[in-house]
């Protein structure tokens, strides 16, 4: 589905509305930024290409207004975020003093929330990702709140969603095997979490890790 046309605006002179603090100590900023689950990394080519057109492009909340070099170094920092400090300025096409405050803003803002590294489980040990859908017993308020309680104290569930649409949860889990897998759900479906039925996908290749589209997301409609 292409993308609705971006209609050009002044850009806002204030990007984010907080003090700019002291500039952060040159090298490497970090880690990639928690959450992120891409492979590729962009060229600067790729991302002149994201953001041509963007000046008006925005994200109001909670006080923080974003111009088009905010959402492009978000977009670098999701792909690459051990990004040196010096070439993050250049591809932003701005010196040093002014792209440091900007991401200063965007880290207290908490826009950027932390950073962190993508690990390669496969050179570490054997392991399977399983996605699974769960349909609980009961939809009381403390049912659900039950449920999150258990399921937030089980490390190989790493992610669960509630979700609308005939299931409850998606959660997704890191299991060393189909055994140990297997296990850990005999163990929910022991406890208190009011599993009524649940269905099992095991992942058996990974096909598109990406980070969200930025550009595309915030792109205001027509």
């Amino acid at each position: 589905m292409p993308l609705a046309e971006q209609r050009p605006a002044p850009q806002p002179a204030h990007t984010i509305g907080l003090a700019p603090s002291a500039a952060l100590p040159s090298g490497i900023i970090g880690w990639r930024p928690v959450g992120w689950q891409g492979s590729r990394c962009s060229s600067p080519s790729h991302d002149n290409g994201l953001a041509r057109g963007q000046e008006n492009a925005a994200m109001k909340g909670r006080g923080v207004r974003l111009d088009d070099r905010d959402l492009k170094i978000l977009a670098i920092l999701q792909r690459e975020g051990r990004i040196t400090k010096a070439e993050l300025a250049k591809r932003v096409n701005l010196s040093a003093t002014p792209c440091w405050a900007r991401l200063q803003r965007l880290e207290e803002a908490g826009v950027i929330e932390s950073y962190g590294a993508r690990i390669a489980f496969k050179h570490l040990t054997p392991h399977t990702y399983v996605f699974v859908t769960i349909e609980l017993e009961s939809h009381r308020a403390e049912d659900f709140q039950r449920f999150e309680e258990i399921v937030g104290g089980i490390p190989e569930i790493f992610e669960c969603f509630a979700v609308g649409g005939g299931i409850d949860y998606v959660i997704k889990v890191m299991a060393h095997d189909v055994d140990s897998y297997q296990t850990l759900v005999d163990g929910l479906l022991d406890s208190d979490a009011g599993v009524k039925r649940y269905w099992t996908y095991f992942v058996t290749k990974p096909v598109k890790e990406e980070p969200p589209p930025l550009f595309a997301t915030l792109q205001p409609p027509e």
